[in-house]
This record gives structure tokens, sequence and C-alpha cells, in this order.
């Protein structure tokens, strides 16, 4: 069983499939607090659904693109098996995760998006930096940036792990509505940043509360 807060259909706001329709299986749960989370309703809000339930409603919406999010997806044990089955599909399937959690058990074909927490979060303590050395060249990592601090940290890891070597795409996100992406890409710019300024789409095309996109 798994507990569900949402699956829905949109187009991917984030990562290098940004703009391409894909399919949401939004899990329960999450054991990070950061200050600027912009899903804090999946904390907690969610039901029981078994597998079959979960596979049956992603096959209804015919997309090939899933992804699996939270909360914290891989809180939950039987996000393993979701992922087996959707990979056995055919799927192409990314996982977003905050990076505290281990990925050793994530399989070789799942593109793994890693939030490494800045310390505007009030979460950068809690990486767990082993992920880093699990990182595949098909995977890709995000950093959401709060202010010049924020930056700074991101840049000294991006330098510090080869990460502009070692995967797919580095993304830096500009907390929606505290940091201008003008400013941040004028950081990036100056800094000559092997990165991508990222804007969630979503939130530009929907109202930024909107759920379900």
């Amino acid at each position: 069983m798994l507990t569900i807060n949402e699956i829905f259909h949109s187009v991917q706001g984030e990562s290098t499939y940004a703009g391409r329709p894909c399919v949401f299986v939004r899990l329960t749960a999450c054991d990070l607090r950061c200050s600027w989370c912009d899903t804090p309703y999946a904390f907690h809000e969610g039901r029981k659904r078994s597998l079959d339930d979960v596979i049956a409603e992603v096959d209804g919406y015919g997309c090939d693109l899933v992804e699996v999010t939270g909360g914290e997806p891989l809180l939950q044990e039987a996000v393993y098996p979701l992922i087996d089955r959707l990979l056995a599909a055919g799927r192409t399937v990314l996982i977003e995760t905050g990076g505290h959690r281990s990925t050793a058990r994530v399989p070789e074909p799942v593109v793994t998006v890693l939030d490494v927490k800045c310390p505007g979060s009030g979460e950068a303590h809690r990486h767990d930096w082993t992920n880093m050395d699990r990182l595949r060249r098909h995977d890709e990592v995000k950093f959401v940036v709060r202010d010049r601090a924020d930056y700074d940290y991101a840049r000294d890891v991006i330098a510090r792990y080869g990460l502009a070597d070692r995967v797919a795409a580095i993304h830096l996100s500009p907390v929606h509505g505290e940091l201008h992406p003008r400013q941040l890409s004028e950081w990036v710019l100056a800094d000559r940043l092997p990165v991508r300024v990222q804007l969630q789409l979503h939130k530009i095309i929907w109202d930024p509360q909107t759920r379900g996109v």
C-alpha cells in the first residue's frame, strides 16, 4: 500500500523535461520543513491506495513520462515496487527527492532529481552527502536559492563535487516570489556558472497556489 496525496496529469514544470506532459504521483509525508516549501499539504493529506489502483490511474492518462514526488517519496517502502512497475511498463520515470534520504535503492534507469538544500531552507544540515557519490550521468541536481548566501553555497557545492562533469543538468531555481530570477541570472552570468536558471513553469502557467498542476 502507498499513501498518496494526489495523482495528476500536467505539464512538467522543472528539470530538463520541463514543458513535457507528465503524470505526477505525489506521495504523502515529508520529514523536512523547508522554509519555502510550496507543498505543505503533502505533509499529512492523503489516503492509502493499493499499488494496482495507483498504476491503473497512471495508465489512464496514457502518458509515458511519470514523476514520483512528494512530500519525500523515499520515505515510503512501497515506492520501490511502484517504480519497478512503472519501469516494466516502459515509462520514463523521474523521482524528485530532498537529498536527505539515501538514493542507494533507486533503480539505475530512473532519473533522480536530487535537491540539495541550501541554508535558506533551514534544512541544509540534513543532506545525505553520500548521495553525491551515487549520482549517475543521467541524473539531475537542483538547488533552490533564496538569497546570495544560498547562491554562494550552491556554487561551492557544484565545484566541490565536480557536478558539471558528472550529471545531465544542474538547476538553480529562485524561491518563487522572494528572489527575482533576473538577480539569480546575473549572478550565474557573472560567475559563468555551468548551470540552468530554472523557473517553475507550472507557477507561470497557473496561479502559484493551484494544486494538481
